[in-house]
C-alpha cells in the first residue's frame, strides 16, 4: 500500500489477509491438551479375574474424562455415606501407587437408589449403581474429574452404562462380588 497522498503516513495495516492462518488457538490447544496427558496407569487389586475390570475402568474414566476409576462396595444395610466405601479393583491415572482411600461421603449421592444402571453426578464424582448382592451394594466410581459437575450424556452415557453393565457382569456372574475383601 502507499502512503495516503497528502499527509505522509502510512494506511492503517489490514491483518485480514486470506493468505495468512491464524494457529495460535490450535497450538493453545495443543498445549493444554498435552498438559493433561495422563502417563500413569496404576491398578490396585487387579490380581487374577479381577484383571478383567482393567478396560471397562480405563474406559469409564476415558469417558467421562476423571482420573480414577473403581469399584466399591458398602454394605447393604448402612445409612448412605455413613460407612466407609470399599474397594474392590481401583484403576489411577492420576498417582503411583493407586489411590485406594474412599471417603464414605462418595457414595451419598447414590444412597437412595435401587435401580441398577443409575448415573449420579455430583461435585467430581461420577457414580453408577451396579446393584445388590448378599450384604453388599455395589457402585462404580469415577472420580478427580477434569471438569466438576459435569453431566455425562448421549452417547457418552450410553458407553458409560455399557461399561456398568460389563463390570455388574463380571462381579455377579463370575462370582468376583465375593472376592470383594472384608464385609
Amino acid at each position: 500500500m502507499t502512503p495516503e497522498a497528502g499527509n505522509g503516513e502510512d494506511p492503517p495495516v489490514d491483518d485480514s489477509d486470506d493468505r495468512v492462518i491464524d494457529l495460535s488457538s490450535y497450538l493453545k490447544r495443543k498445549e493444554e491438551e498435552s498438559s493433561r496427558t495422563r502417563t500413569t496407569f496404576s491398578f490396585w487389586g487387579g490380581e487374577g479375574e479381577r484383571t478383567r475390570f482393567a478396560l471397562p475402568l480405563w474406559r469409564a474414566a476415558y469417558l467421562a474424562s476423571g482420573r480414577r476409576a473403581a469399584l466399591l462396595w458398602e454394605p447393604a444395610t448402612s445409612v448412605a455415606g455413613a460407612d466407609e466405601a470399599h474397594p474392590l479393583v481401583v484403576l489411577d491415572l492420576g498417582e503411583e501407587p493407586a489411590r485406594v482411600d474412599f471417603d464414605a461421603r462418595c457414595l451419598a449421592g447414590l444412597g437412595g437408589v435401587d435401580a441398577p444402571g443409575t448415573v449420579i453426578a455430583s461435585g467430581e464424582i461420577l457414580g453408577v449403581y451396579l446393584g445388590e448382592k448378599g450384604e453388599r451394594k455395589w457402585y462404580l466410581l469415577v472420580d478427580d474429574l477434569d471438569t466438576p459437575d459435569s453431566d455425562i450424556s448421549g452417547r457418552a452415557r450410553d458407553d458409560l452404562l455399557f461399561l456398568a453393565g460389563e463390570c455388574a457382569g463380571l462381579l455377579f456372574h463370575r462370582g468376583l462380588d465375593e472376592e470383594g475383601g472384608e464385609g
